[in-house]
């Protein structure tokens, strides 16, 4: 079984891909997506999305890391995907699953479900354009506002010559709300002879053994569960339902976090309450946490109160 670390915009950025390949078991890890409109993109673009191109397409912790980009222009998408490679992407994935309002009115993400057509082209282009030991892949969901498409977008894909295809178990009109439906999967996986990865919906063991039964998936994509219980891949490879990784352990990797490297010192603090507000909902040390750190503003008072955290920790 591979597990795979999804491209979530504003989530999973280089220093949380960081932080959960060092302590999960990933196969792969996708970036967030790159917006590809009419021009060849600069190199420090590359270097913001995808620092890892640096140090052979990996995380520190050895994690292979796939370039995807977002565009409706074949040339450009192109272009990019051959520049990405020359700077040492593995694989290169192309989105046709964002949601956001914003993304699609601009005839990017879900929105081009509705042409299957045009996946066909862009997938097309991109894979002609890269060497041909490069894999190029595609994430998609079931659907735009329905499933009408479905398999005719799959088909795309596949006869474009992408090695394999990422679903997202919902339509851009079901957005993030439960539930998945895994059972979707089926026919397309059916339909197709290259893979087919499962997506949607899976925080934990019971949701990851339920997915690959209805979906008959073999592979399996992991999104917010991942961020929001770190060892997720761990419990599932150990099928423990259990928590492998106690809250203690986790204060480390959450100054790990802190310790990466971002933009302004305000974007740090305010990703860092991100995820721990994700994380609530699995740990409820994380709450109470919350409660003695939602007021600071600075990093440094962040990473000296969770080093305290972790000394009550050993005190006990």
């Amino acid at each position: 079984m591979k597990l795979l670390l999804a491209p979530m915009e504003g989530l999973t950025d280089p220093i949380m891909r960081e932080v959960l390949t060092h302590v999960g078991d990933f196969d792969w890890c996708v970036t967030e997506f790159i917006r590809v409109t009419d021009s060849l993109l600069p190199e420090h673009v590359y270097d913001t999305y995808c620092p890892e191109l640096k140090t052979g397409g990996k995380t520190a912790a050895g994690t292979p890391v796939h370039v995807q980009f977002l565009g409706n222009n074949p040339d450009m998408l192109a272009a990019n995907a051959v520049r990405a490679v020359e700077l040492g992407a593995p694989a290169i994935d192309l989105n046709f699953g964002c949601p956001a309002k914003t993304v699609n009115r601009h005839r990017g993400g879900s929105v081009l479900l509705d042409e299957p057509d045009v996946v066909h082209m862009l997938v097309k282009a991109v894979r002609d354009a890269v060497p041909h030991h490069v894999p190029v892949s595609a994430k998609m969901r079931l659907g735009y506002m329905d499933r009408h498409f479905m398999l005719d977008n799959a088909h795309a894909i596949e006869d474009a010559g992408a090695s394999w295809v990422t679903v997202h178990a919902r339509t851009k009109a079901d957005g993030y709300t439960p539930p998945a439906f895994w059972d979707q999967l089926a026919p397309i996986r059916e339909a197709l002879k290259i893979n087919v990865i499962a997506n949607g919906e899976i925080w934990n063991n019971q949701d990851a053994k339920q997915c690959l039964l209805e979906s008959g998936c073999q592979d399996l994509m992991l999104g917010r569960g991942a961020v929001t219980t770190p060892d997720l891949t761990l419990c599932i490879r150990q099928n423990t339902d259990t928590a492998l990784l106690k809250w203690q352990d986790l204060l480390g990797l959450q100054i790990r976090f802190l310790n990466g490297k971002f933009k302004k010192e305000m974007n740090m603090v305010g990703r860092y309450k991100q995820w721990l507000g994700m994380m609530s909902k699995h740990y409820p040390e994380a709450k109470l946490l919350w409660d003695q750190v939602k007021r600071i503003k600075e990093v440094q008072p962040m990473i000296e109160q969770l080093h305290i955290q972790a000394q009550n920790f050993e005190v006990k």
